[in-house]
């Protein structure tokens, strides 16, 4: 998908760009997959912001997306190719030969009019799903469950893609965007192919009001801050840390300070970790 670039009639627009959406349909959401969001802006069920740099932003619908792709040896159509506003990746509307419609994160080369499906005697095409049993050695693959029926939880963004590495037994090798290679049980359930919109992650954002748009707001450094407010603050002049490394404003140790207890179940899985 290309990037669009406009002349730079003002600062902003200078060095702005945007995906080229004009591979995507024109046309409304499906309505009957369309959910309201209600706006948190980084708070917790206490009303605590634990996400901070959170609020405002365009209002936006959710889009129920089908992660489990459950529905087996049905085939599909793709009535649509459209713009997803909760995530860089962009989504497809398929509608089953029974009638039934969904959402799926739609792979790169993906095509209106396509068929996709789902379960064993799929394909080995873009767009299609099945359990890593059934998926050939060295496939590309995306969309990845990690326990069998919960629906997919990685590789999911934009442009990327992970890659069946090895079957043995019960479970099968992955290699992830990351460079973590990991077991996953074979019954999980695995897209092919890699995400599309591939250049997202060339686009640039250009300037501050774009950024708020999406719900993010301003960022500032600690060290520009008083005592009271930040450990990093005060002192005359530009002034250094001032202790052995940077802190968080509640001092904890940041910048690869590693903070992860739990998932111990998750954890055995790895066999080589990203770093």
């Amino acid at each position: 998908m290309a990037i669009k670039k406009y002349k730079p009639t003002t600062p902003g627009r200078r060095g702005m760009t945007v995906t080229d959406y004009s591979v995507l349909s024109k046309v409304e959401p499906e309505r009957s997959l369309l959910e309201p969001m209600k706006k948190h802006a980084g708070r917790n069920a206490h009303g605590r912001i634990t996400v901070r740099h959170h609020g405002g932003g365009n209002r936006t619908k959710y889009r129920v997306i089908d992660f489990k792709r459950s529905k087996f040896d049905v085939p599909a159509e793709v009535k649509t190719l459209e713009y997803d506003p909760n995530r860089s990746a962009h989504i497809a509307l398929i509608e089953y030969a029974d009638g039934e419609k969904a959402y799926i994160i739609a792979a790169e080369g993906l095509k209106v009019g396509d068929t996709v499906m789902n379960g064993p005697s799929a394909d080995i095409k873009p767009g299609n799903a099945m359990q890593f049993k059934t998926i050939p050695v060295g496939t590309v693959i995306h969309n990845i469950e990690m326990y069998p029926g919960k629906g997919a939880q990685l590789v999911r963004g934009a442009g990327t893609s992970a890659q069946l590495m090895a079957k043995e037994g019960k479970y099968a090798l992955v290699r992830l965007p990351s460079g973590e290679i990991r077991n996953f049980p074979v019954e999980c359930i695995a897209s092919i192919g890699q995400v599309g919109n591939i250049t997202h992650e060339n686009v640039n954002i250009g300037k501050a009001g774009r950024k708020r748009h999406m719900g993010w707001r301003p960022t500032v450094r600690g060290s520009v801050m008083n005592p009271v407010d930040h450990p990093h603050g005060g002192g005359e002049g530009k002034s250094p840390v001032g202790r052995p490394g940077p802190v968080t404003p509640w001092g904890k140790p940041t910048l690869g300070y590693k903070t992860r207890k739990k998932h111990k179940a998750s954890d055995k899985m790895i066999v080589k970790r990203r770093k």
